[in-house]
């Protein structure tokens, strides 16, 4: 089945670094009532769609809404905007890019400036970049020109919309990880008529605190929890399989094994995608797997939680990159493994 990409196109547009995901969570939100799923929403901003209510076991898939991107510090009085990351930002990436400049009554669109390489001195060039150096220009002649639109406390997000290159690969800002958003409500979709009760999360916050995660297993208190997000992908030049392992774009869902990752609900995914005959990948994650699982697993007396994801090249840049194939095969595991879970559950760690 082809990726809905109107929905798709919209979600990664909309402007939401962390905590400040509402207008990505609305379009989320938006999609699962008119595929006609009960949808809910908590304090701090997850969106939530419950397929097949009242079933159980209760399975939570749970992708974040929040990409990385900038808050406002300060306005000078030339007009250019300063700012700190949210997220981990490489400053190289952001030098020369346009942003989308998120002000509480207005969006303006501003260049991320450095001084020019030609009026650089030797000493300059030899000069790590550094995001303290940077600000942005929204094309002000003065403090109240740039104040008019935005100022300390306002964020902004990098202006990149999605892309489709050769083979079935799409490259856009935001991928980490409203792609693993886009998947848990797909997945819910399909399952509104499977034997449990299945609810997709767009979570909050998970690249500065985890928050969305832990209240949306505290709040649902699921049975089995599954965190979807990218990794990535090692067939690009300088990376070190020996180290990361063989995560190729079309190579199929990536499970994570180690930390915060609850062997029986591995296994199962592996059974399901064995007997499915869908191509997977297997990852090492010693201390904590950087997903919202590390927060799904450890909420009242623990939640059985596991983690798969999809490769993805270029990750926290302007334009990430993934296969649709490999979105496609995420999906049909998760259906998969959620239409079996009733009859495999519960899962022992062994």
């Amino acid at each position: 089945m082809a990726l809905d990409m109107t929905f798709l196109k919209a979600l990664l547009a909309a402007p939401g670094t962390s905590s400040f995901e509402s207008r990505p969570a609305a379009t989320w939100r938006e999609h699962a009532e008119r595929a006609g799923l009960e949808t809910q929403r908590d304090a701090y901003g997850n969106v939530f769609a419950v397929a097949g209510k009242g079933r159980a076991p209760r399975l939570l898939l749970a992708g974040h809404l929040d990409e990385i991107g900038l808050i406002l510090t300060h306005v000078d009085e030339d007009g250019f905007v300063w700012f700190k990351p949210v997220g981990g930002w490489d400053a190289v990436q952001l030098v020369g890019q346009r942003v989308r400049v998120v002000g509480r009554g207005a969006e303006s669109i501003g260049v991320i400036g450095r001084k020019p390489v030609h009026l650089m001195s030797a000493e300059d060039r030899r000069k790590q970049v550094k995001i303290e150096d940077l600000y942005i220009d929204l094309g002000a002649r003065n403090a109240e020109e740039a104040l008019a639109v935005a100022g300390p406390g306002d964020f902004a997000v990098i202006e990149q919309p999605l892309v489709t290159l050769r083979n079935d690969r799409i490259v856009s800002k935001a991928i980490d990880d409203r792609i693993g958003a886009y998947v848990a409500l797909e997945a819910a979709r399909r399952l509104e008529d499977g034997p449990c009760e299945t609810i997709a999360a767009g979570t909050v916050q998970e690249e500065i605190s985890g928050l969305g995660a832990a209240s949306a297993a505290w709040s649902w208190e699921p049975d089995v929890a599954i965190a979807i997000d990218v990794t990535h992908a090692t067939d690009v030049p300088g990376a070190s399989k020996r180290k990361e392992g063989d995560h190729a774009l079309g190579s199929g869902p990536e499970l994570s094994v180690g930390s915060y990752v609850h062997r029986g609900v591995l296994e199962a995914l592996r059974r399901t995608a064995e007997q499915e005959g869908i191509a997977y990948t297997v990852s090492a994650a010693p201390s904590r797997t950087g997903t919202d699982a590390d927060d799904l697993s450890k909420v009242r007396a623990g939640v059985p939680t596991a983690v798969v994801s999809i490769p993805n090249r270029y990750m926290h840049s302007p334009n990430e990159m993934v296969d649709v194939r490999d979105v496609e095969r995420v999906v049909q595991l998760l259906v998969a493994f959620a239409s079996r879970l009733a009859e495999e559950h519960p899962l022992e760690q062994p």
